[in-house]
């Protein structure tokens, strides 16, 4: 005989449900996401200032708005995440994570020089546009690594690193092409910083759900 409550029953299917728990939770692990990627950006760039005079405060303009165009839409994926996967192994989350969180800041510091290049008055040369097709096809990529839930670990990851060359070599190009100490220094501050806010985001894509998003059939140690 059960010792459950009558109501028991009825209450859990009242409940919400483990992948709308695990939805909610990887879109509030987003903001913990964002909060580290700016908060690496910023604690990064400050010794410019305090060290060397540069003005590194339209830079982290820059920053901030790439960042707040992505919350919104990154909210959204954060959901469908939730929603279409199960919980992962805490090493694989979150070294995946750092690794799509460096493509993403290496991204928005290109994109910042791209957008600088477009927008000037002198206007882009063509070599500039030929950069956008690559970087869309790393999204693509990066996008099938999250999303491709039953592919092999292996071929995760080399989607990973062919969208890393996809976006690393549009993006030396245009650091080259407007060279300037400050943009490498921007560079790898920002490249750090996506893999901070990815670490994190994998932090909360191997916890998010609890116990009852845990892949069928994996054995716990």
């Amino acid at each position: 005989m059960s010792s459950r409550p009558e109501g028991s029953s009825g209450e859990e299917r009242q409940g919400i449900q483990p992948r709308y728990r695990r939805a909610f939770g990887c879109v509030t692990w987003v903001y913990m996401a964002t909060l580290a990627f700016l908060a690496v950006a910023s604690f990064g760039l400050m010794p410019l200032w305090f060290v060397f005079g540069w003005n590194v405060f339209s830079v982290l303009e820059g920053i901030a708005f790439f960042a707040t165009l992505l919350i919104l839409p990154a909210m959204v994926l954060g959901a469908a995440l939730g929603l279409r996967t199960y919980r992962s192994r805490h090493r694989d989350a979150t070294r995946n994570g750092a690794a799509i969180g460096a493509i993403v800041g290496w991204t928005g510091f290109a994109f910042l020089i791209w957008f600088e290049g477009v927008a000037s008055p002198d206007g882009a040369s063509s070599l500039y546009w030929l950069a956008a097709p690559p970087v869309l096809g790393a999204a693509g990529l990066a996008l099938y690594a999250l999303f491709a839930g039953k592919a092999e670990t292996q071929r995760r990851r080399r989607a990973i690193v062919l969208a890393a060359l996809l976006v690393g070599v549009p993006g030396l190009f245009l650091l080259l092409a407007n060279f300037d100490p400050i943009s490498v220094v921007v560079a790898v501050v920002s490249t750090l910083a996506g893999a901070a806010g990815g670490w994190t985001a994998g932090v909360g894509y191997a916890r998010a759900g609890g116990d009852d998003m845990i892949p069928p059939g994996t054995v716990r140690k």
